[in-house]
């Protein structure tokens, strides 16, 4: 797989987040992330946890994929910058949403690999500080590995502090809501520069 074509002018958003329950908090933080994305004028696509949960666990040696698998690895391929967003389990993230990042393994060969040259966005969610900050300590160590780039904003929300989604998925909590928007303007505002700085390096050779 080649890298991304610069003839396109809207930057691809994939995110990837949430739990065995539908509209669980991870997910409706990265669908919040997302929406302010689009309204800046990227194009996204949404891998939420019933969708994750479905994918079979990771297995390098076998060549089988599934449709769901495949749509997962090619919209990784595409992306221009990822958010992910996990629930805080025993001080890491969900062993879903590892599994889901698991399957990079199968860009090991792209022109791009992994997330090179790809800003990645980090949401957690749990009910309490502690474990919001393990996981999200854990998710950025894992981004690095993946060779991402981390937005230096990364979102830690207690879910056990008081209301922070409403009952339709909108963001009720100004600062959360803030620090999202903010999420989403950091992973654009990399796109932005990655792009400008590979059209010169295309225009030099």
């Amino acid at each position: 797989m080649t890298a991304r074509s610069w003839h396109h002018t809207r930057p691809m958003i994939v995110g990837l987040g949430g739990t065995t329950r539908p509209q669980s908090s991870s997910e409706r933080a990265v669908r919040h992330v997302l929406a302010a994305a689009a309204r800046r004028g990227a194009d996204t696509e949404m891998f939420d946890g019933p969708m994750l949960a479905g994918l079979p666990m990771y297995a390098p040696e076998v060549p089988f994929r599934t449709p769901e698998a495949l749509r997962l690895v090619e919209a990784m391929r595409r992306a221009d910058a990822i958010v992910v967003a996990s629930p805080g389990y025993h001080g890491s993230i969900s062993g879903m949403l590892k599994n889901a990042l698991d399957y990079t393994e199968d860009m090991r060969e792209d022109g791009r690999p992994y997330f090179e040259e790809r800003a990645v966005g980090c949401i957690v969610c749990a009910a309490g500080w502690q474990a919001v900050g393990t996981t999200l300590t854990a998710f950025r160590s894992i981004v690095h590995a993946l060779r991402g780039w981390p937005t230096p904003l990364g979102v830690g929300i207690n879910t056990a502090a008081g209301r922070v989604f409403d009952e339709a998925g909108a963001c009720v909590d100004e600062r959360v809501a803030a620090q999202l928007d903010t999420v989403a303007e950091q992973v654009l505002s990399f796109v932005g520069r990655d792009t400008v700085g590979r059209q010169a390096i295309a225009m030099a050779s």
